[in-house]
């Protein structure tokens, strides 16, 4: 056995290290058993002093056992999929911590008998739309879509306009979601431009329910025409009204977007919607409607298949019920304000010699929301070499680079975020800037 060979501590001495244990507890044996490895091929390469193999394991070891990284949202989009769409406010991450544990999430606790689940977060949900007579919740806005297709219109026709065929993202497209509830697609009208009458001339008796989708991710402008939920609620069949943002009511930032309180009150039968985009709540199918269509869609076999799990429905209830979300607060952003932020993280950068000036934008909502609306912003404008290692640092920094430029845009950013913002930028400066 070669000296190198001698000096590697062995796996049973380091992990019966008592200054390992912590690391164990809150991470596994596994992973500390990785990082024992990791340190000794150190030491074999003559990398790491062997008495530093415990201080190095202890500094290779995530906070805890899983891979996800955190990462700020300087994009400048609000609902960025790739980051997981809507940030989940303080109330709503603290109503998680409580789930995790056993909680009452199926018991009467008075009477000790079993009770309705989710029962708290139905009922958030129906006070904030009260045009709703029923509400249910499955895991995800597309669930939404395939539990009422299948109730209404298996082995039926579903009728919808050839504009509204749309591809929802990562391939997955609604036509191809609703054939596999066993329903037939009854396709009217033209890419650009579909009339009541289209409609009308299609019904007949095995029609299931007219639907009416919203094209949340792309906007056809000029030669257009469609039909409002009003028309087709008296065309006298169940009107599904897919709006996909999760917007529950109107709201003055964004006119143009459909909620879920005026389709209903327009006589739409269901409203189905994320609750993970514009409501700012976690990933959640949310279905509105008549009681007695939302009650079938809830004893349906596939409703078990689709249902939420504990920590959904915590979140869910708490961010409809708490203080605004995080989406919400970004969308009311006042310009001047993210001007201000801009100007003093740009100056107190640039006094530590890093190239930032402070540069109006231009922000949208993203996630399949309000398509085409743009909204006034103000970034930090860095040299491009900034975005590569902003992404590599902790917490990882995610910007957009536009015309050589990494603009950091703070619409999506709450205002606390700032300092850890302008420590991520020191830390990714080249050497010569951020030193005193």
């Amino acid at each position: 056995m070669d000296n190198v060979t001698r000096k590697v501590p062995r796996t049973d001495v380091l992990l019966a290290d008592p200054r390992l244990d912590g690391a164990i507890g809150r991470v596994g044996r596994a992973l500390v058993k990785e990082a024992v490895g990791a340190a000794q091929d150190g030491v074999r390469a003559g990398r790491l002093d062997p008495e530093l193999v415990v201080e190095a394991v202890l500094g290779a070891l995530p906070p805890y056992p899983g891979s996800m990284h955190p990462v700020l949202n300087a994009t400048g989009v609000l609902l960025h999929t790739n980051l997981g769409r809507a940030p989940l406010s303080v109330a709503a991450r603290a109503a998680l911590l409580v789930a995790a544990g056993t909680t009452d999430v199926e018991l009467d606790l008075a009477t000790g008998r079993r009770a309705e689940r989710g029962r708290g977060a139905l009922a958030a949900l129906a006070a904030a739309v009260p045009a709703a007579e029923a509400v249910h919740v499955v895991n995800n806005g597309a669930a939404a879509l395939v539990l009422a297709a299948t109730a209404l219109a298996a082995g039926r026709e579903i009728v919808i306009s050839r504009g509204e065929l749309v591809e929802i993202g990562a391939g997955f497209r609604i036509p191809d979601l609703l054939v596999s509830t066993g329903a037939r697609l009854r396709e009217v009208g033209s890419t650009n431009r579909t009339s009541l009458a289209d409609y009308a001339a299609a019904l007949g008796p095995d029609t299931g329910m007219v639907l009416k989708v919203h094209p949340s991710n792309f906007v056809i402008s000029g030669f257009t025409a469609g039909v409002p939920v009003a028309e087709l609620a008296g065309l006298g069949v169940p009107v599904v009204a897919d709006i996909g943002s999760g917007l529950l009511a109107p709201h003055p930032v964004l006119p143009d977007e459909p909620d879920a309180a005026t389709a209903l009150r327009s006589g739409a039968t269901l409203v189905t919607a994320s609750g993970d985009k514009l409501l700012g709540g976690p990933q959640a199918g949310l279905v509105l409607g008549r009681q007695d269509v939302v009650a079938r869609m809830r004893r349906h076999p596939l409703a078990r298949a689709l249902r939420v799990d504990k920590l959904t429905l915590a979140a869910l209830e708490a961010t409809l019920r708490g203080p605004a979300p995080p989406t919400a607060r970004a969308l009311a952003a006042a310009v001047a304000d993210l001007r201000h932020r801009a100007a003093t993280l740009a100056t107190a950068l640039a006094a530590r010699g890093v190239d930032a000036t402070a540069v109006h934008s231009e922000a949208a909502v993203g996630g399949g929301g309000a398509p085409g609306v743009r909204l006034p912003s103000a970034a930090v404008s860095l040299p491009s070499g900034y975005a590569d290692r902003l992404r590599a640092g902790d917490p990882a920094v995610l910007g957009r680079v536009e015309h050589g430029r990494c603009l950091l845009d703070l619409r999506a950013l709450d205002p606390t975020d700032d300092p850890a913002l302008q420590r991520a930028v020191l830390a990714a400066a080249p050497p010569a800037a951020g030193e005193d």
